[in-house]
């Protein structure tokens, strides 16, 4: 599966700013994958932004609740993440991730290669 972010860029705090993630490449349907958000900030481990399931459900970190929205468009094969009210410590770079696990519980993860957000104070 290929992951092509794009919409990251320079944002003043309290801005606010969207990606999106689109795949290609699979022989499997796109809405069969649970898609997420991860970011990484410069010298920090990776951390889970945003997920989002099969079936529509959401998942959050604390650090983003209320401000992030995670959401997906299947026909387009496209994950977005709307992101409001930015603070310096949002500033990473974020990846996409597509999981799929198959009948016997075996996981796949795949990575887009990530597109940088930074929030000026």
């Amino acid at each position: 599966v290929l992951l092509v972010e794009s919409g990251g860029g320079l944002v003043q705090t309290g801005g606010s700013l969207g990606l999106s993630c689109e795949a290609s490449g699979s022989g499997r349907t796109f809405s069969t994958y649970t898609m997420a958000w991860f970011r990484q900030a410069p010298g920090k481990e990776r951390e889970i932004v945003a997920a989002i399931a099969w079936t529509g459900s959401t998942n959050y970190g604390d650090s983003v609740k209320g401000r992030f929205a995670i959401s997906r468009d299947n026909a387009k094969n496209t994950v977005y993440l709307e992101m409001n009210s930015l603070k310096p410590e949002d500033t990473a770079v974020y990846y996409c991730n597509a999981n799929w696990v198959d009948p016997w519980g075996t996981p796949s993860d795949y990575w887009g290669q990530g597109t940088q957000v930074t929030v000026s104070s």
